[in-house]
């Protein structure tokens, strides 16, 4: 299954991929080493998009008692900040940064009314620069859950992405596992979580959206 927001860049990819093959078997009949070659290419490019793009059924554990990795890739920060936008005061940071062999799907990690939600248009530094979630693309969005009170959590482009997709609108009920957006390309979610919450997850541990809990509560 592929994500919806892939279906026209997947058509786009496919047209240019027959186009790529016939072009090839009428202008390089004669070089077959070349033709097949340019024949793998293509077949290489129409591969990766369809990867990029995939959306694997995952079926969620619903709970207001955790809340779960909003997307796949490593954990790569676990520390207190301040968070300057909404909050602003110090929360704990939970970052995974997504690699270009990733589902890039983002979910909602916990159950809740969106409090908050604001687009930020910005620069494309690499993913895990320190200023990347303060100065990249990126989306912001609040959760209000009744366990866990106001989580956020932040998409951010990098240096490949050039969409964020964001589908939480302030007022929203939203639950949890459900498709919350996509991040074209890329490349790296932040969910910043209440200081003294205690995390189920490790620096270089792999999350899968969906399955991972990244914290509890009894």
């Amino acid at each position: 299954m592929f994500h919806k927001e892939g279906s026209k860049i997947i058509l786009i990819t496919l047209i240019f991929v027959v186009g790529i093959i016939f072009s090839a078997d009428y202008f390089l009949k004669d070089i077959n080493w070349l033709r097949i070659v340019v024949f793998l290419f293509a077949l290489l490019l129409l591969i990766l998009i369809l990867q990029f793009f995939r959306n694997p059924t995952r079926v969620a554990n619903n709970s207001d008692n955790h809340i779960l990795a909003p997307v796949d890739g490593k954990v790569v920060v676990i520390e207190e900040v301040f968070e300057p936008e909404y909050f602003k005061d110090k929360r704990l940071m939970v970052s995974i940064f997504m690699s270009p062999i990733n589902v890039h799907v983002t979910r909602y990690a916990l159950n809740g009314i969106v409090k908050y939600s604001k687009y930020h248009p910005g620069k494309y530094l690499v993913a895990w620069h320190p200023k990347a979630s303060e100065e990249n693309e990126r989306t912001t969005v609040v959760i209000n859950n009744r366990i866990f009170g106001e989580v956020m959590y932040r998409q951010i482009a990098g240096a490949l992405a050039r969409r964020i997709v964001n589908y939480a609108q302030e007022g929203m009920r939203v639950v949890q596992g459900k498709d919350a957006g996509f991040i074209k390309f890329g490349s790296r979610v932040d969910l910043y979580l209440p200081i003294g919450t205690e995390v189920n997850v490790k620096i270089g541990e792999k999350a899968i959206g969906n399955k991972t809990v990244i914290c509890n509560k009894a």
